[in-house]
């Protein structure tokens, strides 16, 4: 597993644990390892950045979950972005090549899925803004460019999953839409806005990149997500698990994009980043509702209601703070 760290990363690794299998991670020396310290498994360092240890750690496995995601849609500068999401996942495949790997499970996003004029986009949809994409976007696309060709003409094993917002319990860091959820628990929150995107449980999609390695066609994608949810109801949801009043004002389009303009210029001006930006509201609000039949029909893949996985993050959220 690469990524295991991460949010969703360290709930694959979870699952794959409980099912008996032999598992191996590789993380970084400076990774954040306390979601996955608990369990039996082997651990290797290494990077994505680094060939020889992606050889080493993939040495002997025959399937690998790459979920080494750089998500700091916020950044200024966007190298990092595509030294990880692209540079580290071709370094990735060209590793499983090498070592015989039987299945490589590719952590993708839904901001790869394009907008259709009428109904609800699949994959299918071949994503087609890339002049106005920002950055994180483009990245992402480039990525699952990069994957497609493997698969279409080095022969990787490969099957994509394209992921929605993830929620749920263990989200240490958190992640940028959990962050959302954490502030409307704890009262730090006062307006809702326009825009929202597909929300899946954590667990869920675990569970769905897992079906992948074992059903997946490969050189597929399959869109993980239980369903498109905005703003509004999303806060609704977290002030209601959280027992609180849940944001009441809405602040207009043009005024979130007015503040995040003038937050980022400040932050810029300060030489320091900031997720209240442009570029970070543009992704925010570049994805809209998914159609995840595919996934479901293919891989037998069933998700719980996002409403339980977001009851969940609110628990984990506030009972951290208790801790």
């Amino acid at each position: 597993m690469l990524g295991a760290s991460g949010f969703l990363g360290s709930h694959v690794t979870q699952q794959l644990v409980a099912a008996g299998r032999d598992v191996r991670i590789m993380v970084r020396k400076s990774s954040d390892t306390s979601t996955t310290d608990s369990l039996q498994l082997e651990r290797c360092i290494g990077d994505v950045l680094d060939p020889d240890s992606l050889r080493a750690a993939m040495s002997g496995c025959r399937s690998v979950f790459h979920g080494a995601v750089d998500t700091r849609a916020w950044l200024r500068d966007p190298k990092p972005l595509y030294r990880v999401n692209v540079d580290g996942l071709v370094n990735s495949m060209e590793a499983a090549l090498a070592t015989g790997v039987e299945r490589f499970v590719f952590t993708s996003s839904v901001v790869t899925i394009g907008r259709k004029a009428s109904g609800v986009p699949s994959e299918a949809d071949e994503f087609d803004g890339w002049e106005k994409a920002p950055e994180y976007i483009r990245c992402r696309l480039e990525a699952e460019r990069r994957f497609t060709a493997y698969c279409r003409e080095r022969g990787l094993p490969g099957v994509a999953c394209c992921v929605g917002n993830t929620y749920g319990g263990g989200d240490i860091v958190p992640t940028p839409h959990g962050a959302l959820v954490d502030n409307v628990a704890k009262q730090r929150m006062s307006v809702y806005w326009d825009g929202g995107g597909p929300g899946v449980g954590v667990t869920d999609a675990a569970r769905a990149l897992i079906l992948a390695e074992q059903k997946g066609r490969v050189g597929e994608r399959y869109i993980v997500a239980e369903r498109y949810i905005d703003y509004r109801e999303l806060f609704t949801l977290a002030a209601e698990a959280a027992g609180v009043e849940p944001p009441s004002r809405h602040m207009p389009t043009w005024m979130m994009y007015a503040l995040n303009g003038v937050t980022g210029l400040l932050a810029r001006l300060r030489g320091e980043e900031t997720r209240a930006n442009l570029e970070s509201l543009r992704c925010a609000r570049a994805v809209g509702d998914v159609d995840s039949s595919k996934a479901r029909r293919e891989l037998g893949w069933e998700p719980r209601p996002i409403e339980a996985s977001i009851r969940e993050a609110v628990d984990f959220y506030l009972g951290r703070d208790r801790t």
